[in-house]
């Protein structure tokens, strides 16, 4: 079975060209962020499991992660509890753009990093 392509018209930021705006002041804004899941039986393993991913993010990094947003979903259905943690998080912070961009201004080089740019937030 061949999957036929869909194209779609894009902008600049990457959001759908037909895409409603809001009226300044509101914005969609140009950062795009993505989700990083944590699922548990136990909602403070979760915490403690997403913290810790965290931390070591952003030791890697070399700054904090950019999180947008926290949501929390809960599931009791009987014999399959679960606690669904998900951490809205910036998609250029989890690409690695610092950590491109500090190591091409130490050699002064932008091989790689064409397309990052450090003023997004």
């Amino acid at each position: 079975m061949s999957e036929q392509p869909v194209e779609l018209q894009l902008d600049e930021t990457g959001l759908a060209t037909d895409l409603p705006r809001p009226q300044h002041p509101d914005e969609v804004q140009e950062v795009p962020f993505r989700p990083v899941l944590f699922r548990d039986d136990d909602l403070p393993t979760a915490l403690e499991r997403s913290a810790a991913w965290l931390r070591r993010v952003q030791e890697w990094l070399g700054e904090p992660v950019d999180v947008i947003a926290v949501h929390l979903d809960y599931e009791d259905e009987a014999g399959s509890p679960y606690y669904e943690l998900k951490l809205l998080c910036n998609d250029e912070d989890l690409a690695g753009a610092p950590v491109a961009l500090r190591a091409a201004s130490r050699t002064g080089t932008t091989d790689g990093v064409a397309e990052v740019s450090s003023g997004t937030a």
